[in-house]
């Protein structure tokens, strides 16, 4: 596989943890493909659009870009897929070729956990809650600001989660 320096969305360098870079052959034609291992703020980042300038820097110094559509790949790891129609595939010849009867295909998942992704960019969700409680921990929980009962919680979860 080529070995990838950077890669830029729409012209934003991005922070990735696996990429491959290679020309899809298929029966219906040729593609060019870019996977990469990202975060989950990423992948949300990236979806909202249907398709993205990319710019990838080839360890060897040569530059690939090209208009591409997204898709995100089922898995438990956060990853983008991202392809393009190729017209003529030597203008790619630096690139590995992978066909779609082949054995050898990237496995750019390997190795890379969830946990060690989080380490890196830690996605926050808003989480609403209902709960009964007496009126005196209600009038309590009232008269903290947003930025303490974050921390309450986080600090109550974290103690419960270990």
């Amino acid at each position: 596989m080529a070995k990838i320096k950077s890669i830029q969305i729409d012209g934003e360098n991005i922070v990735y943890f696996n990429s491959a870079i290679y020309l899809f052959h298929a029966n219906s034609g040729c593609t060019l493909q870019l996977d990469i291992i990202v975060s989950e703020i990423t992948i949300k980042k990236y979806t909202d659009r249907e398709s993205h300038i990319i710019e990838v820097e080839l360890e060897n110094g040569s530059l690939v870009t090209s208009f591409m559509t997204v898709n995100i790949l089922p898995g438990r790891i956060p990853h983008l897929n991202f392809v393009s129609e190729v017209e003529d595939a030597d203008e790619y010849s630096e690139l590995p070729a992978v066909h779609e009867n082949d054995l050898d295909f990237p496995d750019i998942e390997q190795g890379i956990t969830l946990e060690e992704i989080r380490k890196v960019e830690m996605p926050y969700e808003k989480v609403a809650l209902k709960l009964t409680l007496p009126i005196d921990q209600a009038e309590w929980l009232q008269q903290k600001t947003k930025k303490e009962l974050n921390a309450i919680f986080e600090e109550l979860l974290e103690g419960r989660m270990k």
